[in-house]
C-alpha cells in the first residue's frame, strides 16, 4: 500500500522515555497495513544488537546498519513506502536532505532520536529534523531522583555527572545514563 505524499515524523526526548520503543510500534503498524517497511540504525548503535532497533525493554526489529546517511538513500528499495531510522542523531548533517528526498518520494520517514545531548544541549541533526517534520512528539522519562518527568539525560563517570567538555557521543545505557528533570540535571563545569 502506498501513501499518497510523504511525510516527516520525529519522536524524540531523553534516554529511557520509549523512543525506539514507540518508532518499534509505528513499524509494526505500518506492517500490519501491508505497507514495505525499511529500518536503518548507525553502526555506533552496537549496544544491544547489531542487525536490530532494540528497546531498552527488550523488544525489537530487524534493521540495516549504515556508516552514514548517504548509505540509507542507498539502500532505500524502489517499493518501500516506510523508513524507520533510530538513533538519528549519531546521524552526519546530510540526514535532514536525504529525509526530504524521500518523504519527496512520497515515503513516510518515521525517525527516533535524542533530542539534547547529556549537556542538555541540541544534539546533532535533531533540531532541523524537528523543524522540518510534519510531525514531532517529545516523549518524557521518569526522574530516577524525585519521579517527576524527566526530560534530560543525566551522564555519569564513576557514580558522579560528567564534564561539560567530556565528548558528545558516548554510546551506553543504564551502566552511564540516567534520566532526570532540569532540576536534578547536572552538568559539571570548568
Amino acid at each position: 500500500m502506498k501513501h499518497h505524499s510523504g511525510r516527516v515524523e520525529v519522536i524524540c526526548g531523553s534516554m529511557f522515555s520509549g523512543k525506539t520503543e514507540e518508532l518499534i510500534r509505528r513499524l509494526r503498524r505500518a506492517r500490519i497495513a501491508r505497507q514495505k517497511v525499511q529500518v536503518f540504525k548507525p553502526v555506533l548503535d552496537n549496544r544491544y544488537a547489531e542487525q536490530k532497533v532494540m528497546s531498552h525493554d527488550g523488544q525489537g526489529l530487524a534493521a540495516v546498519p549504515v556508516e552514514t546517511a548517504s548509505g540509507i538513500m542507498q539502500a532505500v528499495e524502489p517499493d518501500t513506502t516506510v523508513v524507520g531510522i533510530d538513533e538519528a542523531q549519531f546521524f552526519d548533517a546530510e540526514l535532514p536532505a536525504i529525509v526530504d528526498s524521500l518523504a519527496s518520494r512520497g515515503i513516510r520517514v518515521i525517525l527516533a532520536g535524542l533530542d539534547m545531548d547529556f549537556r542538555g544541549e541540541p544534539f546533532g541533526v535533531m533540531p532541523l529534523l524537528m523543524a522540518r517534520a510534519e510531525e514531532v512528539v517529545k516523549l518524557h522519562a521518569i526522574c530516577v531522583i524525585c519521579g517527576e518527568e524527566a526530560s534530560r539525560t543525566q551522564r555519569l563517570v564513576n557514580g558522579q555527572p560528567a564534564r561539560y567538555d567530556d565528548p558528545v557521543i558516548m554510546v551506553g545505557a543504564a551502566e552511564v545514563y540516567e534520566a532526570r528533570c532540569r532540576e536534578h540535571h547536572v552538568v559539571l563545569r570548568g
